[in-house]
């Protein structure tokens, strides 16, 4: 799933290519993407696409006349430019937004259709989609405890929760635990003051670096190769790899539709996270989906 920095650099590229330019029409390849009925695809033809943002892992494409189109990519959603009036795929083909000089294309991989599409009128309208979690980039680190302890979770948990934190998914909150050499399945409240602040730091290391590092690779482009695996990455996607730091096989957890992975020799004690306690514990601290995680409530 893209998350904080991949969305970030799409926000960007996208404002830097389209933005100021006329939307000659919006085309839907899916009746499952839109997700709203007022206002019509329709009436986005000849809107000028006015700004940019990121809404948690949302990307919002404001047009004049405020208008607006708020994309989640869930899963398996990718973007890409290619040239004006470029047809949909037939199989993976969502969505494109055509302007003069290109056209804007969604694609979903796989046969679930997951990607969501809001057309909505005025930003009050966007209320309804912030999950409302802390933008930890510009936060303090007062405010970063103050949500990671509002409830009693394990660590992977809370920092993808998206009513706790903005922008954080599978693959960076483990590169954020491994760099704060911090157990996946330690409980939020149980941390002591030092191991808050090393986590946090953690979180803007981790954001920051890969932010600016996706932000190079697109350089004047627009990024094709988005993926939750990236090369470069120390722990994520790297089951049975040696950990960069230390040597150690990186291990892997899953548990419904979730992986998560980490070095027992960096961030466990040595211990590997395989028993039936563990499995208690994340029956009852995840939500068996990705969707549920990030559009349902809290269990």
């Amino acid at each position: 799933m893209p998350e904080l920095p991949d969305v970030e650099v799409y926000v960007e590229r996208i404002a830097a290519l389209m933005g100021g330019h006329r939307l000659e029409r919006l085309r839907l390849g899916s009746p499952f993407l839109l997700r709203t009925v007022d206002p019509p695809a329709e009436a986005f033809a000849g809107r000028v696409l006015a700004g940019t943002r990121r809404l948690g892992k949302r990307i919002v494409l404001a047009f004049d006349g405020e208008l607006l189109a708020a994309l989640h990519l869930m899963v398996a959603g990718r973007l890409h430019w290619r040239a004006a009036g470029a047809p949909l795929a037939r199989r993976n083909g969502l969505a494109a937004f055509d302007f003069s000089h290109g056209s804007l294309l969604l694609t979903e991989a796989g046969s679930t259709r997951r990607a969501a599409l809001h057309l909505l009128r005025g930003t009050a309208s966007l209320t309804g989609l912030d999950r409302g979690g802390l933008e930890i980039l510009g936060a303090a680190t007062a405010d970063f405890r103050t949500r990671l302890i509002a409830e009693s979770h394990t660590l992977k948990r809370a920092l993808t929760d998206p009513r706790l934190f903005s922008g954080i998914g599978n693959a960076y909150s483990d590169e954020i635990l491994h760099r704060a050499r911090l157990s996946p399945v330690t409980l939020t409240r149980s941390l002591d003051g030092a191991a808050v602040e090393r986590l946090f730091a953690a979180c803007r290391e981790v954001l920051g670096e890969w932010t600016e590092r996706l932000r190079r690779a697109a350089g004047d482009g627009f990024p094709e190769h988005v993926t939750a695996f990236r090369e470069g990455m120390a722990v994520h996607g790297r089951h049975r790899l040696p950990c960069p730091a230390c040597g150690t096989a990186v291990q892997r957890i899953v548990y419904a539709e979730h992986e998560t992975d980490y070095c027992p020799t960096c961030q466990t004690g040595g211990r590997l996270l395989a028993d039936r306690a563990l499995s208690r514990l994340l029956k009852g601290d995840w939500p068996r989906t990705v969707a549920e995680l990030e559009e349902g409530g809290s269990r």
